[in-house]
């Protein structure tokens, strides 16, 4: 058995981008685990750790084989009667075969026991191949191994550095690659593999040496002036967040996203706190925590009463000698942006909201889609024919419509682009326009990413639907659909808002004419593609009820009735549920599913039928069946007009006895084609009452 140690393998950089940096992190260390796992260097007792801080990425792994585990590999060759002749030899097409693949020397014969590492043997009806894969050395699987999963990193966009042609996120200065106490012999991305980490930039610029692998956490810690661990890291600056904020006898603001990128900036969080002129209490506060949160990266205070506090908590990459210098340092760069924020407000004031429409002509939305004036307009008509279908007032809706892009034009959303639509509710509130108005202008943009709060009030909603859906019926027309994982446009998103807002706010449009006055209010200038866009819809749809919580097959089942009111699903799909627990419903789902291939090869020959007539039906299982599916469907079409699906689908567990009776003892492709037709036409009934619902064949094993 080959020997086991532990791996390190550290790739040490200049300040990584703190956005990505712990989605490559974790792409690094998985796909370092997931190909030693595969390639059989890991154990049942081997664990993995991964590590992320501002200059460096690594993956920690115990229980590493210095060889990997032979594999014994089984390959199907061919059929047996073109393999070996009547005598037992192996034909000329078997001897090609073994010769392509390195195994002439075989060909001899094809015995039916183990005799060496690669071995033939006979199978019924194919001969098969079985030979032992030779573990390869840890070191040289490194070396092929690693270049590789570096290639498929997620970097956003790589850089050079000095003459060499070595492209990475940001320029390398360091490899560590550890195997127990050896290092390994490597030379990646420009850098010679050595045992040397580096500590902080500041309080430990000088390397730091590593006996072994398990030494390297606390050696960086205790001596580096360095927490590696992003998770550890994270909870040291939101514990020194709180703490100072507790000092001040406030409450921090803390935004996840931005405790993640402060996390990604420092190695050693010290937080302290700082203060700005009450004065500039005056502006929104979400201009203020714009400044504070998006430009400055600190966080926000608020007081006993929840209102903003002109404080804030500010995380310092060092622990400083004199943490005065480090407050005013902020302090001093966060005055002149709050100021310049207040000379904005000021200016945008001074011109009315509705006055910046006649400017949206100017500004381009996609040069196939024309300005965003007329972005505006088609808006604006969606909006109010959504309106009144959910209860809006679709006069305040166009209002609403016609304000909406007006802030993209204000000199403190051109500073400020995350603060469109809030903005704009703030400076039509300033023009008086009715509060209707002006929330529905900031709840337009929702929601503004994944698990963001939906628009409240009914116009907002009818907004933020039409939105969405200009954008894209408009982009899918002129082929700008997203391919793969690209979606620069952001269409996933927004489909998955527009889905939230009709199943959440409980909506009932109708998807189809959706999109159909979607594409209408083009005016013939894009090509209709409301059946892609349909599907698309349908993808996110599944993959958002999923999330959820629904399992795959209710999700296939209803989904692919192409339901058109999406804000009926999630009842549907609990109705599913239901019936997935009745005794009953293993069979009836197999029937339905023998039911459906029954019709469809019968479409496939040509056969035409519709309504089964009584008194064609000649075998008393039949009639039966015809009998309970009238009776059923008669009590159960109440229940699935007032939205009981489950009771509806309930209903048919009586249907058991007779389908099953039906199948036993009736022919449905007879001879006659009177009686053939009328027999397809009685199944295609059953199929089609029962899923009304659900597709319920999709439930079968």
């Amino acid at each position: 058995m080959a020997e086991s140690r532990d791996l390190l393998i550290e790739i040490g950089t200049e300040e990584l981008p703190p956005k990505a940096l712990r989605l490559l992190a974790t792409a690094f260390a998985e796909g370092v685990i997931s190909i030693l796992k595969e390639s059989n260097f890991l154990s049942g007792t081997s664990h993995a750790k991964s590590f992320a801080s501002p200059r460096r990425f690594a993956v920690s792994i115990t229980n590493v084989r210095e060889k990997a585990e032979d594999q014994e590999i089984t390959e199907k060759l061919m059929p047996t009667v073109h393999a070996v002749d009547a005598s037992g030899k192996a034909t000329l097409a078997l001897q090609k075969k073994l010769e392509k693949l390195g195994r002439a020397h075989m060909v001899r014969g094809l015995p039916d026991v183990w005799d060496g590492p690669d071995h033939l043997f006979v199978k019924p009806d194919y001969v098969w191949l079985r030979s032992l894969a030779k573990g390869e050395s840890l070191q040289a699987f490194l070396l092929r191994e690693l270049e590789s999963i570096i290639r498929k990193l997620p970097i956003p966009r790589r850089m050079r550095w000095g003459d060499g042609d070595v492209e990475f996120v940001r320029p390398v200065h360091w490899l560590v690659l550890l195997f127990g106490e050896t290092v390994v012999d490597a030379e990646l991305l420009g850098v010679r593999a050595c045992r040397y980490t580096r500590g902080h930039r500041f309080l430990h610029p000088a390397p730091i040496h590593l006996d072994q692998p398990r030494d390297y956490e606390d050696a960086l810690e205790k001596r580096g002036y360095v927490i590696p661990d992003f998770e550890r890291r994270r909870a040291r600056v939101q514990e020194e967040v709180l703490a100072a904020a507790a000092q001040e006898d406030a409450h921090a603001e803390i935004d996840g996203a931005l405790l993640d990128e402060v996390t990604a900036l420092t190695e050693w969080p010290q937080a302290l706190a700082g203060g700005f002129d009450p004065a500039f209490l005056e502006l929104p506060e979400e201009v203020i925590i714009a400044v504070l949160q998006d430009q400055q990266r600190c966080f926000p205070l608020r007081g006993g009463d929840g209102r903003l506090l002109p404080r804030f908590i500010a995380v310092a990459n060092i622990a400083s000698r004199d943490p005065a210098v480090v407050r005013h340092g902020n302090e001093r760069v966060i005055r002149p942006r709050l100021a310049d924020a207040a000379f904005f407000w000021r200016r945008d004031r001074e011109t009315p909201l509705r006055a910046r429409l006649r400017g949206l002509k100017e500004v381009v939305f996609q040069k196939e889609l024309g300005t965003l004036h007329e972005k505006t307009q088609r808006v604006s008509k969606l909006a109010a024919g959504i309106a009144g279908h959910i209860g809006a007032d679709a006069a305040r809706v166009k209002r609403a419509a016609e304000l909406s892009r007006c802030d993209l034009l204000t000199q403190m959303v051109g500073e400020f682009p995350e603060l469109q639509g809030i903005m704009g509710r703030h400076y039509a509130a300033l023009d008086g326009e009715p509060a209707e108005v002006c929330a529905a202008i900031d709840e337009m943009y929702r929601p503004r990413f994944a698990g963001d709060a939906l628009p409240e009030t009914a116009a907002g909603q009818a907004l933020a639907l039409a939105d969405k859906l200009d954008t894209l019926a408009g982009l899918f027309g002129i082929g700008q659909a997203p391919t793969g994982d690209r979606d620069p446009l952001g269409l996933r998103r927004a489909a998955l808002g527009f889905i939230r807002i009709i199943v959440e706010r409980r909506l009932p449009l109708p998807l189809r004419e959706l999109l159909s006055a979607g594409f209408e209010s083009y005016g013939g200038r894009i090509k209709d593609a409301r059946a892609d866009l349909e599907a698309f819809i349908f993808d996110r749809f599944a993959g958002y009820l999923k999330d959820r919580g629904f399992t795959t097959l209710p999700v296939e089942a209803v989904l692919c009735q192409e339901p058109q009111r999406l804000d009926l699903v999630p009842r549907q799909l609990e109705a599913v549920q239901a019936f997935q627990a009745l005794p009953e419903a293993e069979s009836l789902s197999a029937a339905n599913k023998r039911v459906a291939n029954i019709l469809r090869q019968a479409e496939a020959k040509g056969e035409k039928f519709k309504a089964a007539n009584p008194k064609h039906l000649k075998e008393p299982a039949e009639r039966a069946l015809y009998d309970a599916l009238d009776h059923t469907y008669q009590k159960a079409r109440a229940l699935f007009d007032r939205g009981d699906y489950a009771g509806y689908l309930r209903s048919f567990a009586a249907l058991k006895a007779p389908v099953d009776a039906f199948f036993d003892s009736v022919m449905v492709m007879a001879e006659d084609p009177a009686l053939r037709r009328n027999r397809l036409a009685l199944l295609a009934e059953l199929r089609l009452k029962m899923n009304r619902v659900a597709d319920i064949s999709k439930l079968a094993s």
